[in-house]
C-alpha cells in the first residue's frame, strides 16, 4: 500500500481533493487530520511559531495507529492522508511514500475559509477573525509555505 499526505494551509483544498481521488481510485482509503484530537494540539500559532515551529508538539500517535490498522488491513492499494504536516513529524514521516503540496495562495484560501465556516455568522464576528488572522494565525500559514511546500515531493496549484 502506498501512502500519500495531501497538505496544504487551512481551507487550501486538502479535504476537497482526497474526497474527489477517493471517487476515482478505488480500493483508496483516507485519514483526515481534523477528525482528530492530539495531546499538544497548539492553541496560540503566532508564539508556536515564534518558538520555532516544532512540528514534534502534536502527538500524533492516534494518527499513527489508525495509518498501522488500516495498512495490516491489507484492503487498500492507496491511503490517502488528508494532513498538513508532509514529512515534518517524526511519528508520521517514516509512513509516507509521497507527500503532495496544495499551494493555495493565502487571500483564497481565507475566502474559502470565511465562506465555509462563518457563512452565517454576524460580520462582527467575521472582522474578529480577520483580526486574528492578521494579528495571530497568518504567521503560521506563512510558516508551513517556508517548511512544507518545499519539502514536498510534489506542488501543485490549489487555485484551480
Amino acid at each position: 500500500m502506498k501512502i500519500i499526505s495531501i497538505a496544504s494551509i487551512t481551507a487550501g483544498g486538502k479535504t476537497t481533493t482526497v474526497n474527489e481521488i477517493k471517487k476515482r481510485i478505488p480500493k483508496t482509503a483516507s485519514l483526515h487530520f481534523d477528525d482528530y484530537s492530539f495531546e499538544g494540539e497548539v492553541d496560540d500559532f503566532y508564539k508556536w511559531v515564534i518558538e520555532g515551529a516544532d512540528y514534534n508538539v502534536w502527538d500524533l500517535s492516534p494518527l499513527k495507529c489508525d495509518i498501522e490498522r488500516i495498512k495490516n488491513t491489507m484492503k487498500y492499494d492507496y491511503l490517502l492522508l488528508d494532513y498538513p504536516f508532509s514529512y515534518h513529524n517524526k511519528l508520521i514521516k517514516d509512513y509516507i511514500d509521497c507527500a503532495v503540496f496544495i499551494n493555495t495562495p493565502l487571500d483564497i484560501a481565507m475566502a474559502r475559509r470565511i465562506l465555509r465556516d462563518m457563512k452565517f455568522s454576524p460580520a462582527k464576528d467575521i472582522l474578529n477573525d480577520m483580526q486574528n488572522y492578521l494579528k495571530y494565525s497568518r504567521i503560521a500559514y506563512v510558516q508551513m509555505l517556508k517548511d512544507i511546500l518545499p519539502s514536498s515531493d510534489y506542488v501543485v496549484d490549489g487555485t484551480k
